[in-house]
């Protein structure tokens, strides 16, 4: 029945009272019940029983104030829910409850949205790939066989099949660009500070922030909806911040549109490894852009790539580092091989070395302000991989070049989280095997409303939203 209708409308309909809460839930419960046991993207389901008494209780107790009132919503399993557990996809957590709801839950809580689980995630957050020893693996919606992406995989493909309205996420090197990417939908990282959240760690207080909520959502409008929400400065946040209008209200005439100016880095003078046909589908789309008189060009960018990402790779690991100590794991052998990778590196890590990647990230900000120049926005592919086995941890190679790392083949996302710059992946089509892509419209910071803008001129002109995957028992 609501198949094909989008959020903002069943919102509408719901505020009408044209239809009841329950109607709407029992929607998204039918189609959990049907497709989630193959794709395996939310996890820590409550009883359907109790979620529909939620949902009863909400249309005997009508709140029209609430933008989320009625919707069935679930939060990615590093972030807290109470009465969830926060797993982390680890099983030293798996008996987990923590007891304050994280500062974007308690905002979607508020709003009237009703939590009925979480999604899947890399364990421990750590990795580009959703799979974990608690929950198991989400495969990647458009072919079984291979991956969703991650970190937050659960919350791409819960998306791209309509099994949840939107889903919030969290990403510090792609983990929602790049499930985006892999399931054909929307995947947003803000400006850290738009999206609130604790920030409790004091050793990490001198690290730059490389880690964010972000959100996940078939259609830049979507995603609006949920923005409004969960955005802006809270007080036990002391980075947040507040815009000065709202997501939903943010929109690009045709005028202005057509005067967009972007900057393609493409492979960023040949330092970075792509799959065959990812920047031929990236050309093509923004050969595209063109015929809507929107300006391309091809920039050169004069930044040391190994610079950059060896100030990445320490301070990363020093984050990591850091949050595993506050997590008290007993046995650190009985983490993943890439958080025992990080956590390794970053106990080896010494005060110059954090002081020399610091700086280098202040000399390389410099270099990447000034990319910007006459370009509203930059421009890069949001993966360097197609969806890849899913039972490997990562790409061994790409276009035939070793990996020498288990990230390396997410380095193209570095270079908006290690500057704070606002980025969204957005659908820009297929390869001959089916699987999707995208790419990263990159923007200063705080300019968050302007990239959403742009995400939603582009969906009104290209519709990739009505490309739906095939799901099995459709």
């Amino acid at each position: 029945m609501f198949e094909n209708s989008s959020i903002s409308e069943i919102i509408s309909l719901i505020q009408r009272k044209e239809i009841k809460v329950k109607e709407i839930v029992s929607f998204y419960l039918k189609r959990i019940k049907k497709y989630n046991s193959s794709l395996n993207a939310i996890v820590s389901i409550k009883d359907e029983e109790k979620i529909i008494k939620e949902a009863e209780n909400q249309d005997e107790n009508f709140d029209k104030s609430k933008p989320l009132f009625g919707l069935p919503l679930a939060s990615k399993d590093l972030l807290d829910v109470v009465d969830f557990p926060t797993t982390y996809g680890f099983p030293g957590y798996k008996d987990y409850f923590p007891k304050k709801n994280s500062l974007i839950v308690d905002r979607q809580l508020d709003a009237g949205g009703i939590m009925i689980g979480k999604t899947n995630t890399a364990e421990l957050g750590v990795g580009a790939h959703t799979a974990n020893r608690l929950f198991g693996i989400t495969p990647n919606i458009f072919g079984n066989s291979q991956s969703s992406g991650g970190s937050s995989g659960g919350a791409g493909v819960a998306v791209s099949a309509n099994l949840l309205p939107f889903a919030d996420g969290t990403d510090m090197m792609g983990s929602c660009r790049t499930p985006a990417a892999y399931a054909n939908v929307y995947g947003f990282r803000p400006t850290p500070g738009l999206l609130p959240d604790y920030r409790i760690n004091e050793k990490k207080k001198n690290l730059p922030i490389i880690s964010t909520p972000g959100c996940l959502a078939r259609t830049p409008d979507d995603m609006s909806i949920l923005l409004d929400v969960i955005a802006g400065e809270h007080k036990e946040d002391p980075i947040s911040f507040s815009l000065t209008n709202s997501f939903r209200e943010a929109n690009l005439s045709d005028q202005k549109f057509s005067k967009i100016k972007i900057g393609w880095l493409s492979d960023m003078n040949g330092n970075y490894q792509y799959d065959p046909e990812i920047i031929e589908i990236c050309n093509k789309q923004l050969n595209n852009l063109e015929k809507h008189k929107v300006v391309i060009e091809y920039l050169k960018p004069k930044i040391d790539a190994n610079k950059l990402w060896n100030c990445w790779g320490t301070l990363r690991a020093k984050s990591i580092y850091e949050d595993v100590i506050t997590m008290n794991i007993k046995d650190i052998n009985e983490m993943t091989p890439q958080a025992i990778w990080e956590y390794n590196k970053g106990i080896k890590l010494t005060e110059e070395d954090v002081k020399s990647a610091l700086n280098s990230r202040i000399e390389l900000s410099n270099d990447v302000n000034s990319l910007f120049g006459n370009f509203d926005f930059l421009a890069l592919p949001s993966q360097q991989s197609f969806p890849f086995d899913k039972n490997l941890r990562h790409p061994e190679k790409i276009n035939g070049k070793l990996m020498d790392t288990y990230h390396r083949w997410i380095e193209i996302h570095i270079f908006a989280s290690l500057f704070y710059l606002p980025s969204i992946s957005l659908p820009i089509g297929f390869n001959k095997d089916g699987f999707p892509i995208g790419i990263q419209i990159i923007a200063k910071q705080k300019e968050d409303l302007k990239v959403i803008s742009f995400a939603k001129k582009y969906e009104e002109i290209f519709q990739y939203s009505k490309i739906k995957p095939k799901l099995s028992h459709d």
